[in-house]
């Protein structure tokens, strides 16, 4: 099979992270073909043989071995969990600028990490994802110089996004880059840098969030609708989370009327237009970063508010990094242990290191981690992974999504949120047994 097929084959059996490698490597010859639908790559004519194998070793849907890249990044060094992989350091954090915390919707680490190193002239640029100025419905990827630009794309996108489509404009910058991106555009990323490409030259540092799931366009059409609108042309802006922690979906329109919802009760949408894809990802913690962060989920810190984050520092240059910027008081940090790291992410480690793999198993075409099976699923988890199935099955029903939208989304948000509450609270032994 050559690449070119090798590539086909992963669009054409949903397998594509949408990470956007192939695209930015295909000089032209592969484009995503629409943006508002399912957003896959289509490959125009035949691809020449090196932008063909290029693209293959960049793909992150098909193979991503998980200990050879660890062994490349971290020989060995600092400590390893099963869960959310090698760290030198586990942290809480955020950063001390109230005005900023409170803009990204969560701790601000990454957004004032980024600021510092640009101040510091350690980096010159920082690849993020804002939202498109010509089409403010979309994601965009860009190259932020200057603080005003890393502030412009803080907080998170709750849709697919592509941002390894940039990947021309890295090689061709001038200077050093820090990275944000999701786990999938981070494996890519990682593969690249494997095979020394000239792409990824420039990447310095890998300072990313943790990910659960992404979810289609049509979410944002179907809030849309769910308040009488049918156009997503005529969105003006949209901030998923707006606010302060957790923040607010929000959504203002060219006429000056807003829609905004709780970001726990907007969770609705998940169920009805999450990608397919990120149910057989394994990578919660974004394992393969020089420091990740993730929403601190436990009560003693929900409760406070404001926003804080679990922060792990992977490499040398990541703690460094870390320990500088508190030493300046940029951002503060609080020790945590293994167990509170499990305990606050827990569901999604139960979902992407256990779950994932009993999905895994049940399809025909698999995504390759060179991982082993997890021991330990027992037979009530091999249960609850039938019953959501089912669950899933329903929800995904055209009656069951048409209904949804139609129906107030503050009424079905806040129905699915009590319903969400009262799930974890009978499954709550049964998916956290041995973890």
């Amino acid at each position: 099979m050559t690449n070119q097929e090798k590539l086909q084959q992963v669009i054409d059996n949903d397998l594509c992270t949408r990470c956007g490698s192939c695209v930015g490597l295909g000089k032209g010859s592969i484009e995503f073909k629409d943006k508002t639908g399912r957003y896959l790559p289509g490959i125009k004519g035949q691809l020449n043989a090196k932008d063909a194998k290029e693209a293959w070793s960049a793909c992150s849907g098909q193979e991503v071995n998980f200990p050879a890249l660890d062994s490349f990044l971290f020989n060995g060094e600092g400590n390893h969990h099963k869960y959310f992989g090698t760290y030198r350091e586990l942290n809480i954090g955020f950063t001390t600028n109230f005005e900023l915390r409170r803009r990204c919707g969560s701790a601000g680490v990454i957004t004032s990490t980024l600021i510092w190193l640009l101040e510091e002239k350690m980096i010159q640029g920082a690849v993020v994802l804002g939202m498109s100025e010509k089409e403010p419905w979309l994601t965009k990827p860009f190259i932020a110089t200057s603080k005003e630009d890393v502030i412009k794309a803080s907080q998170s996108k709750y849709v697919i996004s592509s941002v390894n489509e940039l990947l021309p404009e890295m090689e061709a910058f001038h200077g050093n880059l820090a990275y944000v991106g999701l786990p999938c555009q981070v494996h890519s990323i990682r593969k690249l840098q494997k095979e020394n490409h000239p792409s990824v030259k420039n990447i310095k540092y890998i300072i990313a969030p943790y990910c659960g799931l992404n979810l289609h366009f049509s979410s944002i059409k179907s809030f849309l609708r769910s308040h009488g609108k049918k156009n997503y042309k005529d969105i003006a802006d949209i901030k998923f989370r707006h606010g302060e922690w957790p923040g607010n979906m929000r959504v203002e329109m060219k006429d000056g009327s807003v829609f905004q919802l709780p970001k726990f009760h907007s969770n609705y949408l998940i169920p009805f237009h999450m990608m397919k894809r990120c149910l057989v990802c394994v990578d919660v913690a974004n394992e393969f970063t020089d420091i990740s962060v993730g929403d601190a989920w436990a009560p003693v810190y929900e409760e406070r508010g404001k926003g804080f984050s679990i922060v792990i520092g992977r490499s040398e240059k990541g703690v460094e990094i870390l320990h500088k910027m508190k030493e300046e008081g940029i951002i503060d940090l609080i020790p945590v242990n293994v167990e509170d790291t499990v305990r606050m992410h827990s569901h999604m480690y139960d979902n992407k290191k256990r779950g994932a793999f009993l999905r895994i198993r049940k399809r025909r075409y698999q995504p390759d981690y060179n991982l082993p099976f997890p021991e330990g699923i027992g037979f009530k988890r091999r249960f609850f992974e039938f019953a959501m199935n089912i669950i899933m099955a329903i929800l995904r029903t055209r009656f069951v999504t048409s209904l949804v939208d139609i129906l107030p989304s503050n009424v079905v948000g806040k129905t699915f949120n009590s319903f969400k509450i009262f799930w974890k609270r009978i499954t709550y032994t049964t998916k956290r047994k041995d973890l």
